[in-house]
């Protein structure tokens, strides 16, 4: 009844057609390295991969340390899991789209050490327009541990199918502030969730009661969705989600990206 409700109110924000089926979180014994992680492109190539971290669009502004190729890696288990998800909203008229799976711990170190660079803020006015950058630590925006390096955390949202072309972001353009009005910030070709993704920002907590009833709508979906098959959401963020049963929970793992 819960899911009829939702898809419901989803289909009447997005106009979209078909409900979603239910289905079941897969899971498999964990392997103790590097062949335990899969590309998720492998496991359903409709999984639309934008990978923030490969290029400059982020809250550092480069290419971050270990994003060799633009490619989203989950643990298997993960990945089967986000597979479920995304042909439950298939017949809706909607897809998933990742902007960070598996993060090798080099990139945390980097977060780290430029989060300590106070002088540094070139993207500011997009990422973290209302919060000082002395207290990104404070306030939980970056920590010298992730769960993305555990390879069963990532940061997803939701686009209408076929996925339309999203503006490109180069080195200099003006900056958005990621919590404006989606036809004010960054043009990304995913739903309107309330802000834009990376946001520091209270607005992107999950379950803030500012955004619109369709913003508040397609998050309750996306949370309702990838906990039925196994996710967690973090409260903070409304696109990040962790492998509740995930196989290295004490593991973080480094190697890059390719």
């Amino acid at each position: 009844m819960r899911r009829m409700r939702l898809c419901s109110t989803v289909l009447a924000v997005v106009g979209a057609v078909g409900l979603a089926a239910c289905g079941n979180t897969k899971s498999s014994s964990p392997k103790a390295d590097e062949s335990a992680f899969v590309s998720v492109a492998e496991v359903d190539s409709t999984i639309v991969v934008d990978a923030r971290y490969f290029g400059e669009h982020n809250f550092i502004g480069g290419r971050i340390n270990g994003y060799e190729a633009p490619n989203c890696l989950l643990t298997k288990e993960a990945a089967a899991a986000l597979a479920d998800v995304q042909r439950e909203l298939r017949p809706m008229g909607l897809g998933l789209k990742t902007y960070d799976c598996y993060r090798p711990q080099r990139a945390v170190d980097q977060f780290v050490s430029w989060a300590k660079d106070l002088g540094d803020t070139k993207m500011r006015a997009e990422f973290y327009p209302t919060v000082e950058k002395a207290n990104l630590f404070r306030d939980g925006y970056i920590a010298e541990k992730s769960g993305h390096s555990r390879g069963s955390t990532l940061d997803l949202t939701i686009v209408a199918l076929p996925a339309a072309d999203q503006e490109q972001y180069h080195s200099g353009d003006p900056l958005r502030a990621c919590t404006l009005p989606a036809d004010q910030r960054f043009r990304d070709n995913s739903l309107d969730l309330g802000t834009g993704y990376d946001c520091f920002d209270p607005l992107a907590h999950t379950a803030n009661p500012a955004p619109s009833g369709n913003q508040r709508a397609l998050r309750e979906l996306l949370v309702n969705l990838m906990d039925e098959h196994g996710f967690k959401n973090l409260a903070e963020e409304w696109w990040h989600f962790t492998l509740k049963n995930e196989p290295f929970p004490n593991t973080y793992f480094d190697f890059p990206i390719q």
